[in-house]
């Protein structure tokens, strides 16, 4: 026993590094690889209509809007906090938006200013009431939702308006350059200039060490604060652009235009939490959660399944992406 034991260490010592890096390559690249094979099952399943050029500018162009929403979005989950208002921001700057455009004739690059205004404001007291007041992200934003939908209905008078849009607003999001919608260069710009806030930037590492220990990095001097209220301010910018280009895409408004958004926004922030940082959001697994969110949902359709299907399926994959995210995190 005492001969072969040495003989045995440095296959035991080999089997855990294979162990380590399987482990280390599905926690960092799981999704990206589910993603894949997801992507293989659905070209064989229907190969005439779903692996086509047209099929993904498709995907790209519908996930575009809710790839917005969960950029912004990851900002604040960096930090821990939570915005439940995403949805009412979307919907008060499209409301307004066309409101002041259809009924008060305003010129569209106005009617565009108010929108972004009445955005970073919803941003603002957001950012004041949670970290200045100490509220509760969920309970605060959830509030606001309720207080943000009451203004969009006070512009709009909760009616649906199929007229007014100017041209050059219409133009915003439904132009093409190099063959993709301006929603997609939009999106991904976004997503640029916030991966290099989060990834390149001072505020962006102070912003992680929030969310790693608030009180630690106070006690550090951040300014835990003004990075939280900046963080919704983000948000509510991301969601006030997505409002317009709703807008804009459709010509016309209808009531709470943005609901729809909140659950693919959260799903897409978690699913990248999983991915390539386990255990922490960031902006590239952002863009990768929301693309897989949309291509699975394309895929659902081209195969006819009913709504209620794809909604479960969207659910459980939440449920799925925040359980590898806390996984992750733990075992880091």
């Amino acid at each position: 026993m005492s001969v072969d034991a040495p003989a045995a260490q440095p296959a035991a010592r080999r089997s855990a590094l294979w162990h380590d890096l399987a482990v280390n390559v599905v926690s960092r690249l799981g999704v990206v690889l589910a993603f894949g094979l997801m992507f293989l099952a659905f070209t064989l399943a229907r190969p005439h209509t779903f692996p086509t050029v047209e099929n993904m500018k498709s995907i790209l162009t519908t996930a575009a809007p809710q790839m917005i929403v969960a950029l912004g979005l990851t900002v604040v989950l960096v930090m821990r906090d939570f915005d439940l208002s995403i949805g009412s921001m979307v919907g008060l700057a499209d409301g307004a938006a066309m409101a002041m455009m259809s009924y008060h004739h305003v010129a569209w690059g106005w009617a565009l200013a108010l929108a972004l205004a009445l955005g970073v404001g919803a941003g603002l007291v957001n950012g004041f009431l949670v970290a200045v007041l100490g509220g509760n992200s969920f309970i605060m934003t959830l509030a606001m939702a309720t207080i943000l939908t009451g203004i969009e209905y006070a512009f709009t008078s909760q009616s649906t308006i199929f007229s007014g849009a100017a041209p050059g607003y219409v133009e915003i999001a439904s132009t093409k350059s190099l063959g993709l919608s301006n929603q997609v260069w939009i999106a991904l710009g976004i997503g640029a200039v916030l991966w290099v806030l989060l990834d390149a930037t001072e505020s962006g590492r102070f912003m992680y060490a929030i969310g790693g220990n608030p009180e630690a990095a106070r006690l550090s001097g951040i300014r835990t604060r003004t990075l939280r209220v900046a963080g919704f301010v983000v948000v509510g910018l991301t969601a006030a652009v997505v409002g317009i280009l709703i807008s804009s895409a459709g010509g016309g408004y209808t009531p709470n235009p943005g609901q729809y958004l909140l659950l693919p926004a959260y799903a897409g922030a978690f699913l990248g939490a999983a991915c390539f940082r386990p255990g922490e959001f960031n902006i590239p697994g952002t863009v990768v959660g929301v693309v897989f969110l949309g291509t699975i949902q394309t895929g659902l359709t081209l195969l006819n399944l009913q709504t209620y299907l794809v909604n479960l399926v969207q659910g459980a994959i939440l449920v799925v992406a925040v359980l590898l995210s806390l996984a992750a995190r733990r075992r880091g």
